[in-house]
Protein backbone atom coordinates (compact mmCIF):
# COMPACT_ATOMS: atom_id res chain seq x y z
CA UNK A 1 0.00 0.00 0.00
CA UNK A 2 3.05 2.61 0.01
CA UNK A 3 4.08 1.92 -3.04
CA UNK A 4 0.58 3.09 -4.33
CA UNK A 5 0.67 5.79 -1.86
CA UNK A 6 4.09 7.01 -3.16
CA UNK A 7 3.07 6.89 -6.93
CA UNK A 8 -0.27 9.35 -5.77
CA UNK A 9 2.38 11.66 -4.28
CA UNK A 10 4.85 11.81 -7.20
CA UNK A 11 2.39 12.12 -9.66
CA UNK A 12 0.53 15.01 -7.66
CA UNK A 13 4.13 16.75 -7.73
CA UNK A 14 4.63 16.16 -11.34
CA UNK A 15 2.50 18.98 -13.01
CA UNK A 16 4.27 21.25 -10.26
CA UNK A 17 7.61 20.16 -10.85
CA UNK A 18 7.54 20.72 -14.52
CA UNK A 19 6.31 24.20 -14.24
CA UNK A 20 9.23 25.02 -11.63
CA UNK A 21 11.65 23.45 -14.08
CA UNK A 22 9.90 25.55 -16.81
CA UNK A 23 10.09 28.76 -14.91
CA UNK A 24 13.43 28.16 -14.02
CA UNK A 25 14.87 28.06 -17.26
CA UNK A 26 12.26 30.69 -18.49
CA UNK A 27 12.35 32.74 -15.95
CA UNK A 28 16.67 34.00 -15.61
CA UNK A 29 16.19 34.30 -19.70
CA UNK A 30 13.03 36.96 -19.60
CA UNK A 31 15.24 38.86 -16.59
CA UNK A 32 18.33 39.03 -18.53
CA UNK A 33 16.05 40.50 -21.79
CA UNK A 34 14.00 42.82 -19.65
CA UNK A 35 17.02 44.06 -17.87
CA UNK A 36 19.20 44.59 -21.48
CA UNK A 37 16.13 46.24 -22.89
CA UNK A 38 16.03 49.04 -19.23
CA UNK A 39 19.46 49.78 -20.01
CA UNK A 40 19.45 53.07 -21.87
CA UNK A 41 23.15 53.97 -22.03
CA UNK A 42 26.36 51.91 -21.67
CA UNK A 43 29.29 53.48 -21.67
CA UNK A 44 31.85 50.50 -22.60
CA UNK A 45 34.62 52.74 -22.99
CA UNK A 46 35.60 53.39 -19.58
CA UNK A 47 36.25 56.79 -20.86
CA UNK A 48 33.45 58.82 -19.07
CA UNK A 49 34.31 61.60 -21.74
CA UNK A 50 32.91 59.72 -24.75
CA UNK A 51 29.67 59.89 -26.14
CA UNK A 52 27.36 56.78 -26.27
CA UNK A 53 24.36 56.77 -28.27
CA UNK A 54 21.19 56.44 -26.07
CA UNK A 55 18.39 55.15 -26.81
CA UNK A 56 16.38 58.97 -26.17
CA UNK A 57 19.04 59.52 -29.00
CA UNK A 58 17.78 56.90 -31.19
CA UNK A 59 14.31 58.01 -30.64
CA UNK A 60 15.33 61.82 -31.47
CA UNK A 61 17.01 60.85 -34.64
CA UNK A 62 13.63 58.97 -35.78
CA UNK A 63 11.23 62.17 -35.22
CA UNK A 64 14.35 64.44 -37.29
CA UNK A 65 13.94 61.46 -39.94
CA UNK A 66 12.08 63.68 -42.84
CA UNK A 67 9.14 62.28 -44.44
CA UNK A 68 9.75 61.09 -47.96
CA UNK A 69 7.14 63.57 -49.81
CA UNK A 70 8.95 66.10 -47.68
CA UNK A 71 12.53 65.64 -48.89
CA UNK A 72 11.18 64.81 -52.84
CA UNK A 73 9.29 68.19 -52.30
CA UNK A 74 12.45 70.42 -51.41
CA UNK A 75 14.63 68.55 -53.72
CA UNK A 76 12.49 69.84 -56.38
CA UNK A 77 11.96 72.89 -55.41
CA UNK A 78 15.03 73.56 -55.70
CA UNK A 79 15.46 72.40 -59.33
CA UNK A 80 12.59 74.70 -60.13
CA UNK A 81 14.66 77.57 -58.96
CA UNK A 82 17.96 75.74 -60.66
CA UNK A 83 16.19 74.28 -63.69
CA UNK A 84 12.88 74.84 -64.76
CA UNK A 85 9.50 74.06 -63.53
CA UNK A 86 9.24 71.30 -66.25
CA UNK A 87 12.36 69.67 -65.20
CA UNK A 88 10.66 69.49 -61.51
CA UNK A 89 7.26 68.56 -62.73
CA UNK A 90 9.03 65.56 -65.38
CA UNK A 91 10.70 64.50 -61.73
CA UNK A 92 7.22 65.13 -59.71
CA UNK A 93 6.21 62.56 -62.41
CA UNK A 94 9.05 59.90 -62.45
CA UNK A 95 8.97 59.70 -58.05
CA UNK A 96 5.35 59.05 -58.26
CA UNK A 97 5.71 56.40 -60.86
CA UNK A 98 8.73 54.81 -59.04
CA UNK A 99 7.02 55.08 -55.86
CA UNK A 100 3.61 54.91 -56.02
CA UNK A 101 3.03 55.16 -52.38
CA UNK A 102 4.11 59.09 -52.93
CA UNK A 103 1.02 59.67 -54.79
CA UNK A 104 -1.14 60.73 -52.13
CA UNK A 105 1.16 63.87 -51.82
CA UNK A 106 1.88 64.49 -55.51
CA UNK A 107 -1.09 67.24 -56.01
CA UNK A 108 0.42 69.17 -53.06
CA UNK A 109 3.57 68.92 -54.24
CA UNK A 110 2.31 69.96 -57.55
CA UNK A 111 0.74 73.06 -55.89
CA UNK A 112 3.49 74.15 -54.13
CA UNK A 113 5.54 74.13 -57.24
CA UNK A 114 3.25 75.99 -58.80
CA UNK A 115 3.40 78.62 -56.26
CA UNK A 116 7.15 78.57 -56.33
CA UNK A 117 7.07 78.89 -60.19
CA UNK A 118 4.90 81.84 -59.72
CA UNK A 119 7.09 83.80 -57.66
CA UNK A 120 10.20 83.03 -59.60
CA UNK A 121 8.80 83.68 -62.85
CA UNK A 122 5.71 85.12 -62.59
CA UNK A 123 2.34 83.95 -63.44
CA UNK A 124 2.09 84.11 -67.35
CA UNK A 125 5.29 82.52 -67.54
CA UNK A 126 4.85 80.03 -64.92
CA UNK A 127 1.55 79.13 -66.27
CA UNK A 128 3.42 78.07 -69.40
CA UNK A 129 4.89 75.03 -67.65
CA UNK A 130 1.39 73.55 -66.62
CA UNK A 131 1.21 69.89 -67.76
CA UNK A 132 -1.21 66.71 -66.48
CA UNK A 133 0.81 66.46 -63.54
CA UNK A 134 -1.12 65.26 -60.59
CA UNK A 135 -4.30 66.56 -62.15
CA UNK A 136 -4.09 70.22 -62.50
CA UNK A 137 -2.30 70.82 -58.87
CA UNK A 138 0.50 73.10 -60.63
CA UNK A 139 -2.09 74.89 -62.53
CA UNK A 140 -4.33 75.40 -59.07
CA UNK A 141 -1.06 76.14 -57.40
CA UNK A 142 -0.17 78.86 -60.03
CA UNK A 143 -3.83 79.95 -60.03
CA UNK A 144 -4.01 80.85 -56.21
CA UNK A 145 -1.05 82.25 -55.77
CA UNK A 146 -1.49 84.70 -58.97
CA UNK A 147 -4.66 85.71 -57.51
Amino acid sequence: MKHSTNQQTRRGRGPARRIGRTLALVLPVFLVLSGTLAVTRVNWTGSPSDSVLTASDISAARAKARAPQDVLRDKLLAELQEENPGIALTHLQEAVNDRPSLAKHCASIARALGRAAVRVYGPTRAQSYARPVCDTSFATGVAASHN
